[in-house]
């Protein structure tokens, strides 16, 4: 008899020689790699709708493109990688991907918005969960638990494609 108290086991399990959970490090990695892109697409835009006198000024949100350049989009940009290749570019770049923890399946898209809301209930208590990461076993931050998800990476980095064979 299954005792009812005890975490639901992941399937991933089964795929523990081809898959491992990308830590701390690793993460960190892709996603300095994910705010080069980022910066590299919104400091142009910024700079040609607001000057340079943006990054000297004391106010908070200077505008309407403000809010969208430096908000929605790169939220509408995270979500679509995260939806059609449930990984950002940096997740790419390092063989990783984003899957949900119980199933190894592609995460949905309410798993994906919750992770993503999910980011900055990490960054509130001074980044620690993001931190918790490199202490978890299954290299989850807050954001990947409350969405129920796992980033895993492909053993076999370079020699084939990292999404989990349909079950």
């Amino acid at each position: 008899m299954n005792n009812v108290y005890e975490p639901p086991q992941s399937d991933l399990k089964h795929d523990k020689e081809k898959y491992e959970y990308a830590g701390f490090w690793i993460r960190t990695g892709a996603s300095i790699i994910d705010s080069i892109l980022i910066l590299a697409i919104t400091t142009p835009l910024i700079f040609m709708v607001y000057g340079s006198g943006y990054y000297t000024s004391e106010t908070f949100i200077h505008g309407p493109f403000d809010v969208f350049i430096n908000y929605i989009f790169p939220l509408a940009a995270t979500l679509v990688f995260w939806s059609y290749k449930s990984a950002t570019p940096g997740k790419m770049v390092i063989s990783a991907q984003i899957v949900d923890a119980k199933t190894g399946q592609k995460p949905s898209t309410s798993q994906f918005i919750v992770r993503y809301v999910g980011y900055i209930l990490s960054m509130i208590p001074l980044f620690l969960g993001f931190f918790w990461i490199a202490w978890d076993s299954k290299k989850q931050g807050w954001h990947d638990k409350v969405a129920g998800t796992v980033v895993i990476r492909n053993r076999n980095r370079g020699t084939e494609d990292v999404s989990f064979p349909n079950q």
